[in-house]
């Protein structure tokens, strides 16, 4: 499932050749239309669409879009929200000091349950982009994190607003249970 967290129109520049105006190949609009979206990572134009279907789009509008050039497409859906990892270099700026509510996940890569957890805390951090920023505390790397918070089981998490933990989820819990307790502090 990917969720669209911003879209982007790219006007048509007066400087790409107009196929009807000067009968050059797709391709060649396509490599130029590429060449204007470099400064734009993760972004690429998609080709003639002529070819795939659009289920309830009617012919003419998919003839208009083939007649284009194509789309512009982001790469990277489903990697556009990643849950970092938090160490005790960078934990008081990004979890401390941060404006918005912040979940943490506790866990270690040897913890079967943990890794049950780890997609459920990635669509969590997608679903509240811009809402709730997630990390992930990786126990033993950071075992002075775990300690100071009383982590004795993983995983664990806790959600902090304003500096203070507010809220702790132990084990591996379904995704509506952290649901419920990300509401409270949003």
């Amino acid at each position: 499932m990917a969720t669209v967290l911003e879209s982007l129109t790219v006007p048509r520049l007066p400087t790409l050749p107009s196929p009807t105006l000067f009968p050059i190949a797709a391709s060649s609009v396509h490599s130029l239309s590429a060449r204007r979206l470099h400064r734009f990572r993760g972004l690429k134009v998609r080709p003639s669409l002529a070819a795939r279907s659009f289920g309830s789009v009617s012919p003419i509008t998919s003839s208009r879009l083939a007649r284009r050039g194509g789309l512009v497409v982001c790469e990277a859906q489903d990697t556009a929200v990643e849950v970092a990892a938090v160490t005790d270099a960078n934990w008081q700026s990004l979890v401390l000091d941060s404006e918005a509510p912040v979940l943490v996940e506790f866990w270690a890569p040897w913890c079967g349950p943990c890794r049950m957890i780890h997609p459920i805390i990635d669509e969590l951090a997608k679903q509240y982009a811009g809402k709730l920023k997630c990390y992930k505390v990786n126990t033993d790397e950071s075992p002075s994190i775990a300690t100071r918070y009383g982590i004795r089981s993983i995983p664990t998490v806790i959600i902090f607003k304003s500096g203070e933990k507010k809220d702790a989820v132990i084990g591996a819990v379904p995704k509506s249970t952290l649901t419920t307790s990300i509401e409270k502090f949003l």
